[in-house]
């Protein structure tokens, strides 16, 4: 191919044309009015109309593709799939100019071709052969004295060999507004239900989505396309493999995926399209993961690609390069798009959106019943080991509830622990003495800082895991109860409105500020824990903010409301030494046992793994024999 071509076109009809696959569409807005226009389109020059599969472009204007939404991410379609071209169609009234623009590793522009518009079809095609290490694909369009109007955009490949078949899985736990509301942003949009053969929804809640208005609503317009399942609440990881457990028996010989979605999302519906498309070319089963933005900031991109430290119980680390907690609508200093150009890996996808091929639970077992929390992040990395790789794809995405403004302090958190430790097992050399470090690093922080029931947590996950296997015998019914009944003794980890807290009065929560991060923080922390215990604090009362609540200024405190990281409330940490001592006794007695069993315990883990994963296990814990 030549670097800049003049294309003529031929009609391509509102779908692909015969031999193609639409494997991602043309979109100009969002699904709904919270989403700015500028994730998809960007107007450079002039005025548009921006419609969800229509824009149209006045005189004199200049519209670019070169938006999250917009772009065609060439770069991992050439790394991972068999795919050798792409072609941008659409269909064009009025006059202008349309480019097809690509970009390179650093995100350097060049046209690739280029169709000047008479009121006809257009197709653009580029060879996927200069995107190994980055780069993007995206179109433009230039006016004069005329306007144009676009419609019917689509990406198009030459179809595949063998078809795959998607199905999608909710799974939804006491959600039913939010749930009811992601069903009905995919019942809506009638060419994503062309692309799926289910929609499987997993209902483990006590109010049930079914009791919804809205839901007979999905019910009607899905029909047949709708399976509704109920049983008892087993967390992400049980209501995510029941689903899967259905796609698995139901795919035969046929090649499936089962498409994971989360209840509590605003669904971009083109998210299905874009999965479902990539998958049907990847060159070996791949795990294929959305990327995550935030709710409260739909411009932000949290999780562009993933990966955890499991040496140090750590995921959610950011792969150098790629987008992550940044507006990626925003220009850096030099003028450049924050866009992710670099092709980047991903260690693991999260399961608010991600494609899981029958082949890969076939070859590796179902997902650990973790209850929740690392369940995702184990899969991909067990995933690795046998062979099949993760991929987080760019530009497809959906949005979640933000992650920084939900507190740590939460029964969540044991299963975060326990399961970070449960997967370190499993896939790391599990440096023992070096996790007991990390773990007694953690312990010293929550109790300096007043976090009595988050160091109660932490020392109980501890003791679960040298526990073994036996402790998912019930998929984690009984622990999710037993960590919630044990954090209610500790008054911190209940959130109060601010203006009724109790034992501290209108004027007793004055705000002080934080300091810098201490450069010497083993000497600091020796400190903090001696004026904890002895009572010697420089503040006897006062207020931290969320952003401001690191254990070297909260343990600066006797009391203190700490805003709760969702701005709702505060929460209330006081002194208390008997809890500390106590709490400090029993944590260092269960590191202890850590430093002295834990190579054992990481061995039965590793032992139990094909039972727990197998299906009989699986199907004993939904029930069904």
């Amino acid at each position: 191919m030549t670097d800049v071509q003049t294309v003529s076109t031929t009609s391509p009809g509102s779908a692909a044309p015969p031999g193609r696959l639409v494997v991602q569409r043309g979109l100009f807005t969002g699904p709904s009015a919270e989403i700015p226009d500028e994730m998809y389109v960007e107007v450079l020059a002039g005025h548009a109309e921006r419609r969800r599969r229509h824009v149209r472009v006045g005189t004199f204007g200049r519209l670019s593709t070169n938006t999250y939404f917009g772009r065609f991410p060439a770069s991992y379609w050439q790394r991972w799939t068999t795919a050798r071209s792409v072609r941008f169609e659409g269909r064009i009234s009025g006059a202008g100019r349309v480019m097809l623009r690509a970009s390179d590793t650093n995100g350097v522009p060049r046209t690739v071709a280029v169709h000047d518009a008479r009121t006809e079809d257009v197709r653009l095609e580029a060879r996927l052969d200069r995107f190994l290490d980055g780069g993007g694909l995206w179109v433009e369009i230039v006016t004069d004295d005329a306007e144009l109007l676009l419609h019917d955009a689509r990406w198009t490949v030459e179809a595949p060999a063998v078809r795959r078949h998607t199905s999608i899985v909710v799974c939804t736990h006491n959600r039913a507004d939010d749930c009811a509301a992601t069903l009905a942003a995919l019942a809506d949009d009638r060419e994503v239900l062309g692309v799926v053969d289910e929609v499987i929804v997993v209902d483990q809640g006590t109010d049930p989505v079914e009791s919804r208005a809205a839901f007979d609503d999905v019910r009607e317009a899905m029909g047949p396309t709708l399976r509704y399942l109920r049983q008892p609440n087993l967390g992400g990881s049980g209501g995510f493999t029941r689903g899967l457990h259905e796609v698995v028996r139901a795919a035969g010989d046929v090649p499936t995926d089962a498409l994971f979605m989360d209840d509590d999302v605003r669904c971009e519906p083109e998210v299905v399209v874009r999965l479902a498309a990539f998958a049907q070319y990847t060159s070996h089963p791949t795990i294929v993961g959305a990327q995550m933005l935030n709710l409260l900031h739909p411009t932000q991109v949290l999780a562009g690609a993933e990966y955890a430290v499991l040496e140090d119980l750590t995921n959610g680390h950011v792969a150098p390069g790629a987008v992550g907690e940044s507006d990626v609508t925003a220009y850096f200093p030099d003028g450049t798009k924050n866009v992710q150009d670099r092709r980047v890996d991903a260690g693991y996808t999260g399961w608010w959106s991600c494609l899981i091929p029958v082949e890969v639970t076939r070859s590796m077992g179902y997902p650990l019943p973790l209850f929740f929390q690392w369940d995702d992040v184990e899969y991909s990395y067990r995933g690795r080991a046998h062979g099949f790789p993760t991929v987080t794809l760019p530009g497809a995405g959906l949005w979640h509830a933000d992650f920084p403004w939900k507190d740590w302090d939460d029964w969540h958190r044991y299963f975060n622990l326990r399961n970070a430790m449960i997967t370190s097992a499993l896939h790391s050399g599990f440096p023992v003495r070096h996790l007991a470090g990390t773990l007694g690093d953690l312990l010293a922080r929550y109790l300096v800082s007043m976090n009595y029931g988050l160091a109660a947590t932490l020392i109980r996950a501890v003791e679960d895991f040298l526990a073994g296997p036996s402790v998912l015998d019930d998929g984690g019914v009984a622990a999710t109860a037993r960590i919630r009944g044990e954090r209610s003794a500790y008054p911190e980890t209940v959130m109060h409105p601010v203006d009724s807290a109790p034992g501290f009065g209108a004027s007793e929560m004055p705000i002080v500020r934080a300091g810098g991060e201490p450069s010497r923080t083993n000497l600091v922390m020796a400190k903090r824990l001696v004026q904890q215990a002895l009572g010697r604090v420089p503040h006897p009362v006062g207020a931290v903010g969320a952003g401001e609540a690191h254990w070297w200024h909260v343990s600066l405190f006797d009391r203190v409301a700490v805003t709760d990281a969702g701005q709702g409330g505060v929460r209330l940490r006081h002194r208390d030494p008997e809890a500390f001592k106590r709490l400090g006794v029993d944590g260092a007695r269960v590191l202890w046992r850590f430093v002295r069993e834990g190579e054992a315990a990481a061995a039965r883990w590793r032992e139990a793994v094909p039972r727990l994963v197998g299906e009989d296990n699986w199907r004993r814990l939904f029930g069904i024999g």
